[in-house]
C-alpha cells in the first residue's frame, strides 16, 4: 500500500501541483509577434485597451499616434506585441528610420515625449527587448532609442538630460488662476483683463495653430512638422485632441494643440505671434488649457519634456510652478557604430540654425516638413 501524506490529501496535492504547473506554463509561454495596426481595427482596439489600462502606457503608445507617424513620414512600422496564451502582456511601438543625419535607427517613439516597452512582467520585457535587438542587427541599425519614462531594460544605459514636468491640477477650473505661482498668475490675469485676450476651442482651428507653430519654430531655429501630421493626430484622437486659439480683438495671435490621455492633459504643439508678446499670450494659453483640462475631468497637467540645456523652456515651466523629473530614456548603440548628435545644441549646426531664423517663412514650412522625416524629435 502506498503511504499517503498525513497533512495533504491526495486531491489537494493534485490540485496544488496542477495549479503550479499551469502558472509555470503561462509564465514560460511568452511569444512575440510583429504588429501592424493600419487596417486591422480589432487588433488595434486590443493594443489600445492594453496601453490605456497599463500604468506605463502613454498617448504616444496608442495606435492613433503610431498611424499618424507612419502615414505622414513614411517610416517603417516595426511594432511588436508579446502574448501569453492569447492575452497581450506587452507592447513595443517601434519605427525604423532611415535618416540622412543619423543613418538607420530604431526609435520608440518618434516625435514623442514617451515610448518604449510597456509590459506586465520581466519575462515579457526581456522577450520584447531580445526581438528588437535582433531586428536591429538584422537591418544593420546604428542604435535603438527607447523613450520610456522609467527605464525598462536592465543594464541598458540611460540618456541624460531630458526632464519631464507634471503636476496635479486643482479640483475646479475657477481655482486654476489662484493655483499658479504669483508672477505667472499676474501675467495670466493681465492677459485676460488688461489686454483683453480671449480663447476659442475648436478643431477647425488646427491649421491656424500650425501656422503659428511654424512661426515659433523658425524663431527658435528649429524645423517644423508637416501640417498633415497635425491633421492626422487631431482626426485620430477625436475628442481627446483639444485645439485652442487665442485672440487679441479679432486677430488670432496664439494657439495650442493638446491631447487627453485618461485623466492627464498634455499640451504638445504651441505657437504664438511674437509681435504680441507684451500681451503674455503664452501665459494665457497655458492657463486656459489648464482650466479646460479641469473641466474635462483631468487631474494632471503634463507639461511635456524639455532638455535641461534648453533654458528658455525649462525656466518657463518652472515659472509656472512645475518641477523637473529626469526621464529615464535608454539607448543601445551597436558595436562599431557611431552615435550622431541630433540635438539642437550640437555646435556643428549652429551656423545653419542662425541662418534658418532669417529664411522666408514659406521656405521654412516646406523645408522643415521635408527635413523632419530625418530628425525624429
Amino acid at each position: 500500500m502506498v503511504p499517503v501524506s498525513p497533512t495533504i490529501p491526495i486531491s489537494a496535492a493534485d490540485e496544488t501541483r496542477k495549479l503550479a504547473e499551469a502558472i509555470a506554463s503561462r509564465r514560460s509561454a511568452v511569444r512575440v509577434f510583429p504588429f501592424h495596426a493600419v487596417g486591422d481595427d480589432a487588433s488595434a482596439a486590443k493594443w489600445d485597451r492594453f496601453v490605456r489600462e497599463h500604468a506605463g502606457g502613454s498617448l504616444f503608445h496608442l495606435t492613433a499616434w503610431l498611424n499618424a507617424v507612419e502615414q505622414t513620414f513614411g517610416h517603417i512600422a516595426r511594432h511588436f506585441v508579446a502574448l501569453r496564451s492569447n492575452d497581450i502582456v506587452g507592447v513595443l511601438p517601434l519605427f525604423e528610420i532611415k535618416s540622412l543625419f543619423g543613418g538607420r535607427m530604431l526609435v520608440s517613439v518618434p516625435y514623442a515625449v514617451a515610448g518604449g516597452i510597456v509590459a506586465d512582467d520581466r519575462e515579457a520585457i526581456d522577450a520584447l527587448w531580445n526581438h528588437v535587438r535582433a531586428l536591429g542587427e538584422e537591418i544593420d541599425a546604428n542604435f535603438i532609442d527607447l523613450r520610456s519614462e522609467k527605464a525598462q531594460v536592465e543594464g541598458l544605459r540611460q540618456v541624460q538630460g531630458y526632464m519631464g514636468f507634471r503636476k496635479t491640477l486643482p479640483a475646479h477650473a475657477s481655482e486654476v488662476l489662484g493655483w499658479l505661482p504669483r508672477k505667472a498668475r499676474a501675467d495670466a490675469r493681465n492677459a485676460r483683463n488688461k489686454h483683453g485676450l480671449t480663447v476659442e476651442f475648436s478643431q477647425r482651428r488646427t491649421v491656424n495653430v500650425w501656422r503659428l507653430y511654424c512661426r515659433n519654430m523658425r524663431r527658435l531655429a528649429s524645423i517644423n512638422y508637416p501640417l498633415q501630421f497635425f491633421e492626422r493626430l487631431v482626426d485620430g484622437f477625436g475628442a481627446d485632441a483639444i485645439v485652442q486659439v487665442v485672440r487679441k480683438d479679432s486677430r488670432i495671435i496664439g494657439g495650442l494643440v493638446s491631447f487627453r490621455f485618461g485623466e492627464t492633459l498634455l499640451p504638445y504643439f504651441v505657437g504664438c505671434d511674437e509681435r504680441f508678446n507684451r500681451c503674455k499670450t503664452n501665459h494665457y494659453i497655458y492657463m486656459t488649457a489648464m482650466e479646460c483640462a479641469v473641466e474635462l475631468g483631468c487631474t494632471v497637467f503634463d507639461f511635456g519634456r524639455t532638455r535641461s540645456d534648453n533654458k528658455g523652456s525649462y525656466n518657463f515651466k518652472r515659472f509656472f510652478g512645475f518641477e523637473p523629473t529626469p526621464l529615464e530614456y535608454q539607448r543601445y548603440v551597436y558595436r562599431s557604430k557611431a552615435l550622431p548628435n541630433l540635438t539642437p545644441s550640437n555646435p556643428k549646426i549652429q551656423l545653419v540654425r542662425q541662418l534658418w531664423k532669417h529664411m522666408p517663412m514659406s521656405f521654412c514650412k516646406a523645408a522643415g516638413a521635408r527635413l523632419s522625416k530625418h530628425l525624429p524629435g
